[in-house]
This record gives C-alpha cells, structure tokens and sequence, in this order.
C-alpha cells in the first residue's frame, strides 16, 4: 500500500512497504501490554513488599503521574526530533524503565519498582503525544473516533493477553503463598518473599529486548514524519480571536472528562484482580477479571467501528457510555461477590468509546493551538494515578474505621459515580462550549 503523507518540509513522501498505520498499531499493542500489567503488578507487589491497599495502588500513581509530569517535556522531545524519531526514543527510555525492574527485584526495593514504572510512563507519554494526533490527523475529524476505535482493539487485545502471561509467571501460588507467610518466622518469610520477587525478573528481560528491537525497527521504517507546522498555522474561525489556549472552555472541560474517563478505566482494569480477592474468589479466578474486563472493551470498539459516523454520532456514543458506566458503577456498589466484580468488569464497555469520541470532540476546532491542546490532553492521563490512589485510601480508612475489607472495598467504588457524571456532561454540554474573548 502506498500512503502519501506531507513531510514537516512541505513536500511529499511516499509510505512504501508498511502502512503507517500498520505501524502505529503495533505501538498501540505495545501501549496496551505494558500498561495493563499494573493490573497484576497491583497484586504481586502488594504480596513480595508486604503493602497495604493506599501503597500498593502507587504502582498505578507512580506510572500515570508521568503523563502529567513529562507532558509539556514529551512535546518539546518530538518538536526535536520529530514524531517518528521520537517514537523510537520513547521505546527506547520505556526499555530503561523496563531494565530498572531488574535491580528492583533483586533487592525487593519498593521505590526502585516505583522508579522503573515511571520511567515506562514516561517513554508511554512519548509514545502517545506522537501517535494519539497521528492516527487523528489520517483522515477525516468525522470518523477520528472510528480509526482510534481500530487501535484500541489492538491496545486492548495486548492488554487482555498481557495480565495472563504475567500472571501466570508471578501469581502461580500465590493463595498459598499468602497462607504460609502467616505461618513464617521473619527469616523464612524473608527467603520467601526475595524467591516471588525474582519472579518478575526474566518477564521484563523479554520485555526490556521487544522493546529495543521495536525502537530499531520504528527508527528504520518508511513511517513518514507529519507537517504538524502546517497544521498549527491553520486558523480556524473559532479561534481567529484567541491569543490563549485556555480560552478554549470545551477543550478545558475535555481535559477534566479525559482526566476522570482514564481514572475509571484503570479502576475498572487495575482494581478488579484486587477487589475480586477481596470478596473471596481465588487469586486463581481472580487474575482473569482484567482480561474480562478488557474483552468488554474489545467488544465497544468493535461497535464503534461499525457505527460511528454511520448509524450514531460521537457525541451520541459519549452520551451512551457514561450512563452505561453510571448503571455499572451502581451495579457494583449495591451486590456483592461475582456479580459486584461482573459490574465493574462490566465497565469496560462503559468506557471503550470514551477515548475515541472525547479527543476529537475536544480538540475541535482548536487550530494553530492543536498541538498545545493535544499535550494538555495527554496530561489528563494523570487521571489514572490520581483515582486509583483515591481509592485505595478511601478502602483503608474505611477497614480501619470498622467495616470489614470486602465492604469497604464495594464501598470505595462510590468513586466512579461522580467521574462518570463529569463526562455524561462534557457529552451533553461541554463540548458545546464556545471560546472566552477577550
């Protein structure tokens, strides 16, 4: 397939031999892979570092605050080196998050776990600043939402295979390993705790390699670089009369949705393995929840897929989504046991168009202030480090406080009420806001 793309020098370049999106799809697996890991890391550090719920939810704090941190520095690293290049360097500081993994599980240091999966977050950051307006911008902003959808199946279908292999690896026991650790003196629960940590240890050497030779392979490809320069001279009628990016109320509004929308798709993925131990179920059912969690997700992208533009909108689908999660969310607070942990597995269809409809609808209309806007987005990721860890804590104040675990754990899913809100109104109103002037 021949692709012709404009070049950041103006001219032409013909895409031989891979499609570009092609490409950018196997960067969304990879994005989906390594992100849906926490869901078993929450659980497996929780055990080998002896955590309670607040510290082990800082495995997702310590990854998503990097979208927040390196955002404004991820842009400044591609207007460098340009989206392709600096694809291959956001792989390449992923492999040096993926390295640190090694030291850390030798010593069993919590904080150098914590070190290694900001530096993943922080090549991810990289990795989606470039992609996320790639894929946007290679065809029509009417069906944006329709092609994001495609690579969400790829990001999803990683992340569904992903907490099998690893679980499979570091989980293998582990209710038993939680019986006897009860049962140890304090050198033999040493000697136990140091062997599960080295389990991590060959699965991110494999990981550490992939991600080395995809950066190699990324740097040598005939994926073409985007004229974002031309883009961001473009001006729109909206924005003719605007000297500040945060004028823009819909796309500030879009921030705050895509903030709350990423949170809640993490507790929905991250959380459950946790919270379905929490209500009794083996840690040998448990470690599925994730992968069924993201098979609902594949199944809302597949709909997005066949109906968006054709048979309903992106504001349509939005709109949709947030009351399905705010059902689910109900769903999961008011039973308990599997069908509590169903819900919120059930989540996932809830948000599998969130993503594709909420960045379009947000930047629209944004301009020469397309690329700013699109970093503020990409910051909004911080969404999945600052929930989870809200949750977390709530669960712990309410154990201490008297409620037995399995109830306070139901009880912390009040969270997800008021975020679902906040997006059901950018999908209804926000996005409908016009521009501040001056």
């Amino acid at each position: 397939m021949n692709k012709t793309v404009q070049t950041t020098s103006g001219s032409t370049q013909s895409a031989k031999g891979i499609s570009p999106i092609y490409i950018i799809g196997a960067l969304f697996f990879v994005f989906g892979f390594v992100t849906w890991l926490n869901s078993v890391l929450i659980l497996y550090l929780k055990i080998a570092c002896q955590l309670n719920n607040f510290e082990s939810y800082l495995v997702v704090f310590a990854f998503y605050i990097a979208y927040l941190v390196m955002g404004v520095p991820a842009s400044r690293v591609l207007a460098k080196t340009g989206f392709k290049n600096g694809m291959a360097v956001g792989l390449l500081i992923m492999a040096v998050g993926a390295l640190i993994f090694i030291p850390a599980a030798l010593t069993r240091m919590y904080p150098l776990f914590l070190t290694g999966l900001f530096v993943l977050g922080t090549g991810l950051t990289i990795l989606q600043t470039a992609s996320n307006p790639y894929i946007t911008i290679l065809g029509p902003i009417e069906s944006a939402a329709k092609r994001i959808s495609i690579m969400g199946i790829f990001n999803k279908i990683a992340g569904a295979v992903a907490p099998i292999i690893l679980g499979a690896l570091i989980l293998t026991d582990a209710d038993g390993i939680k019986a006897r650790l009860l049962t140890m003196t304090t050198a033999q629960k040493e000697i136990e705790l140091n062997m599960l940590s080295h389990r991590v240890i060959l699965p991110y050497i494999v990981i550490l390699i992939v991600l080395v030779l995809l950066a190699v392979f990324v740097y040598y490809s005939t994926l073409p670089e985007v004229d974002a320069k031309k883009d961001d001279d473009t001006v729109t009628p909206a924005e003719s009369k605007q000297t500040s990016i945060f004028q823009f109320r819909h796309l500030l509004v879009g921030v705050l949705a895509l903030f709350v929308y990423v949170g809640v798709e993490v507790m929905a993925g991250d959380s459950v393995i946790s919270y379905a131990s929490s209500q009794g179920i083996p840690l040998t059912i448990a470690k599925y929840f994730t992968t069924c969690t993201l098979f609902c997700m594949i199944a809302g992208y597949i709909v997005g897929i066949i109906c968006i533009p054709k048979y309903f909108t992106q504001e349509k689908a939005l709109k949709v989504s947030a009351f399905i999660g705010i059902v689910c969310s109900f769903g999961a607070i008011f039973t308990s046991g599997y069908a509590s942990v169903l819900f919120v597995s059930l989540l996932g269809i809830a948000n599998a168009l969130m993503w594709p409809a909420l960045w379009p609808l947000a930047i629209n209309g944004l301009g020469k202030f397309t690329k700013i806007g699109s970093s503020l987005l990409i910051m909004g990721i911080a969404g999945g480090a600052v929930i989870p860890l809200l949750y977390g804590f709530i669960v712990d104040k309410l154990t201490t406080g008297g409620q037995l675990k399995n109830i306070a754990a139901t009880e912390g899913y009040w969270i997800l009420v008021p975020c679902y809100v906040i997006i059901a109104y950018f999908a209804i109103a926000g996005h409908k806001l016009k521009p501040k002037t001056i």
